[in-house]
C-alpha cells in the first residue's frame, strides 16, 4: 500500500492520533512535521503511547472504564464519543463501565487495537500492538 493511501495516524506512526502537547513520549519524533498530531519513530512506539496515556488516565483518577477513558480521550466537542465507546465495547466484549486494569494485557491490547481501528479505519496489526505493549510494560 502506498503511504499516501494510509491514514494520517498511520503515516505519523501515531495510530491513536494523539495530539501534540507538552507531554513527551519515548519514541516520539523531535522533528515532527505535523502541526496538530504527534509523530513517532515506529507504530510500536505509537501504540506504546496509547497504552501510556490510558494508564496515566487511570492512575491520575481521570477514569478506569472504557466510558470514562474515551470521554477524555475523544471528547464530545471533537468526536461522536458515544459511538466511539460503543464500538470499543462491541470490539472487545468489555462493558463500558467495567473497571479496567491498565497493566492487564488481556484487557488493554484489544482496547488499543479497537482504538486504532476507530482512528484509522483499518484493523490494527495485533502483533505490532503487542510489541507496543512490551515497550510500555518494560518502561514502567
Amino acid at each position: 500500500m502506498m503511504s499516501s493511501k494510509l491514514s494520517r495516524g498511520l503515516r505519523n506512526c501515531n495510530p491513536g492520533n494523539i495530539r501534540r502537547s507538552k507531554t513527551k513520549y519515548q519514541g516520539e519524533k523531535t522533528d515532527s512535521t505535523d502541526s496538530a498530531f504527534k509523530q513517532f519513530e515506529s507504530l510500536e512506539w505509537g501504540y506504546r503511547a496509547i497504552f501510556m496515556l490510558l494508564h496515566t488516565y487511570r492512575v491520575r483518577g481521570y477514569g478506569d472504564t472504557i466510558a470514562k477513558m474515551i470521554s477524555r480521550y475523544a471528547p464530545p466537542c471533537e468526536n461522536n464519543t458515544e459511538a466511539y465507546i460503543s464500538r470499543l465495547c462491541r470490539a472487545t466484549g468489555i462493558d463500558r463501565d467495567t473497571p479496567l486494569d491498565t497493566l492487564n494485557s488481556e484487557q488493554m491490547i484489544p482496547i488499543v487495537c479497537a482504538i486504532s481501528a476507530v482512528e484509522n479505519g483499518v484493523e490494527a496489526d495485533w502483533q505490532c500492538v503487542a510489541r507496543g505493549w512490551e515497550l510500555f510494560i518494560s518502561s514502567l
